[in-house]
């Protein structure tokens, strides 16, 4: 449905260049595809709008030209391409057997690097395709040594450098399951998410680096193998050249990275069924555990082959750097480089240290990158720190700057323009864990307007929902998928009646995906990412759950009750005040506010400590006890009460107008002259 007050289209911020888009790889599978698959309706090659159409009114056609361009190498071959179109459940490629890790290590150049190491000191090293099967055998011959097989689970504690890289592809290779989270999570916050996947091995290290210091995390690491029972052997990796100290036995059999990773082995890939789990990568829920998502080995290669090979344009001889941390699905994609033939990049470290803020810029252009991944907040804080990248580096092999985490505010679009190269496109992306990968973002072939992304992504049947569930246009409504894609997860772990997967994508709109983001999907095809509508907290594009936060600082004495908020702002900012209700007699002072940033620094992620702490006089629930986490969002945002939440569904009605009132209050102190109450 078209809203009847359509917008005129407005002038492109950027427009392809004719002759890069017509060489690029999405319009070289335009061609192919409307020549060898009978894609309907693609006239012009560099026409997005034409292919998306076909690729998602054609699932089985466009899918199965993925397959083919890419020229997928299945042990056997698929039956058909969708046997049952249906959410959950759809069932994709039955009958194929392949493996990931296959296709991972298949297109590198033995003498060309595979992965190129990098860190914050600026330090880098480079290990070779051939080098990086050799050292995947090895692990995989040690893994198998150690009692791994085809479903067993294999966990990392590790930070990204390519120790991950090499311990998740031999992993996969085995049929193994594969899971992995930085090592900034506390112990306990890295227990939660293993301890349910019951792993066999664990792989960590001694630490890692962030701004400036080297962080010891050997003391950590032994204590999360202690809190595994079922490892067989923990092998513990020498990032950081500290010396391990003699472990405790019942922490099971230890081995050095070095002599797992050394050994001169042949490497054997084991075929498994294209939904054989591949992954498990863990949700940042509101409540309770976190939850485990399984991905498939099939549908993560279709989709990662999809997003990179033709939204990147990535290929043999293309380097991408992509900021992210092993814990969030970035991580994920940027390991899936390997499937292009491309290099792909590590990075240990803080993406500004205080010392060397342009120190990934200065990487960009040493190591040639074509493709340069960051956060909305990284460029801002370039902005903000008056850094001028292209003054300095030589970013002339810059041909993209990716953006995820959150949606990129219009002010930074001609940050990149100005400060990076005028020719260099500004490549704002949505996406999520859930998928690990993009809803909706950008391709060499189409415009990009400022503030906004591009156009769904190739096979995503996105729409936009209204209160009732119907499609809208200009307008915001929520973020639905209306027909399957591969990489949906295959269920949740611990979840045998597949009922809290369904509750959580399919429960609003039976049938339908409901992702938990508002968004606008605009008359002239792109779309407009407003944020999230759960309670997810998002700092710097790494996800964290409020309960991971509550549950920190409510073993506190000093607090009866907390309430994080992770709130997107107009100017592209992002809010995360917690709010606690001080146990009788207590005061909230600077002292007990140090006390409580230093519990979630060590006990949950440093990097989600709140931007303020403030005292409230109690937290609102449902009439069931559930924290109004959401609600409280909105109303803090400026949404009219009337619209957020019914009074008589709350236990304490008075506190919808109180934090609606912190919320004026914020937004007068930041805007005092344009800021109305309303409340």
């Amino acid at each position: 449905m078209t809203s009847p007050h359509a917008t005129p289209c407005p002038e492109p911020f950027l427009t392809p260049d004719p002759k890069t888009a017509a060489g690029s790889r999405i319009a070289d599978f335009a061609r192919w595809a409307a020549r060898h698959q009978g894609a309907e309706g693609i006239q012009d090659p560099t026409d997005y709008q034409a292919l998306h159409r076909w690729s998602v009114t054609d699932l089985e056609g466009f899918w199965a030209a993925v397959w083919a361009y890419f020229d997928v190498d299945a042990t056997t071959p698929y039956e058909r391409v969708l046997a049952e179109e249906t959410m959950p459940g759809a069932r994709w490629f039955p009958g194929a057997t392949l493996n990931y890790a296959h296709h991972a290590l298949r297109n590198l150049h033995p003498d060309a690097p595979a992965i190129t190491a990098l860190d914050e000191t600026g330090a880098g090293y480079e290990i070779t395709g051939r080098e990086l099967r050799a050292r995947v055998a090895s692990v995989a011959a040690t893994l198998r040594d150690l009692g791994v097989t085809q479903g067993d689970r294999v966990v990392g504690y590790l930070p990204n450098t390519p120790h991950a890289v090499i311990a998740f592809l031999a992993t996969a290779g085995l049929g193994a399951v594969w899971s992995v989270c930085g090592q900034d999570y506390a112990p306990k916050a890295a227990a939660d998410r293993f301890a349910q996947l019951r792993p066999t091995v664990l792989i960590t290290a001694d630490g890692y680096l962030f701004n400036g210091a080297a962080h010891d995390r050997r003391a950590a690491s032994l204590e999360l193998a202690d809190a595994l029972p079922t490892l067989k052997a923990t092998v513990l990796v020498d990032h950081l050249g500290l010396t391990w100290p003699e472990t405790r036995q019942h922490t099971g059999l230890t081995v050095p990275w070095d002599d797992a990773a050394t050994r001169s082995e042949y490497l054997t890939i084991t075929p498994v069924p294209f939904d054989h789990p591949l992954w498990v990568v863990f949700s940042s829920g509101t409540t309770g555990l976190p939850k485990g998502i399984v991905h498939g080995h099939g549908g993560v290669l279709l989709e990662h082959l999809k997003i990179l090979g033709l939204h990147c344009d990535l290929g043999i001889g293309d380097r991408l750097l992509w900021y992210t941390t092993t814990h969030w699905m970035m991580w994920n994609l940027v390991v899936s480089t390997l499937l292009t033939g491309a290099t792909t990049c590590t990075y240990d470290g803080s993406p500004a240290p205080v010392a060397r803020p342009d120190v990934l810029w200065g990487l960009a252009d040493r190591h040639k990158i074509t493709v340069f991944g960051t956060s909305p907040q990284y460029l801002l804080a370039m902005a903000k720190l008056g850094i001028e990248p292209s003054s300095v580096h030589d970013l002339s092999a810059v041909r993209a700057v990716g953006c995820t985490g959150s949606a990129l505010p219009a002010s930074a679009y001609p940050w990149v323009r100005d400060h990076v190269g005028t020719d260099v496109q500004p490549a704002s992306t949505s996406g999520g864990t859930d998928i690990v990968s993009a809803f909706a973002g950008s391709a060499p072939t189409t415009p990009v307007w400022a503030g906004e992304l591009s156009a769904p992504n190739l096979g995503v049947a996105l729409a936009a929902y209204d209160g009732a569930g119907r499609p809208v246009v200009d307008q915001v409504g929520e973020l639905v998928v209306t027909r399957p894609m591969p990489s949906m997860p295959l269920y949740f772990w611990n979840d045998p009646d597949g009922s809290r997967y369904r509750d959580a994508y399919f429960g609003a709109y039976p049938g339908v995906w409901r992702h938990g983001d508002w968004i606008t999907l605009t008359s002239h095809g792109s779309v407009i990412v407003h944020g999230r509508s759960d309670a997810t907290l998002n700092r710097n594009g790494v996800r964290l759950g409020s309960a991971d936060i509550h549950d920190i600082v409510e073993r506190l004495p000093e607090i009866t009750e907390a309430l994080v908020i992770g709130a997107e702002e107009p100017d592209g900012g992002y809010w995360m005040p917690l709010f606690v209700v001080p146990a009788p007699g207590v005061t909230l002072d600077d002292a007990l506010r140090e006390t409580i940033r230093d519990a979630i620094r060590t006990g949950a992620s440093p990097r989600h400590v709140p931007d303020e702490i403030l005292a409230v006089p109690a937290i609102p629930h449902t009439r069931t006890g559930k924290k109004l986490e959401v609600p409280v969002k909105r109303l803090l945002q400026g949404a009219p009460a009337e619209q957020v939440l019914n009074p008589s569904a709350v236990d304490n009605p008075d506190l919808i107008a109180y934090f609606a009132g912190l919320g004026t209050e914020r937004r007068q102190a930041r805007h005092p002259h344009t800021v109305k109450d309303a409340s």
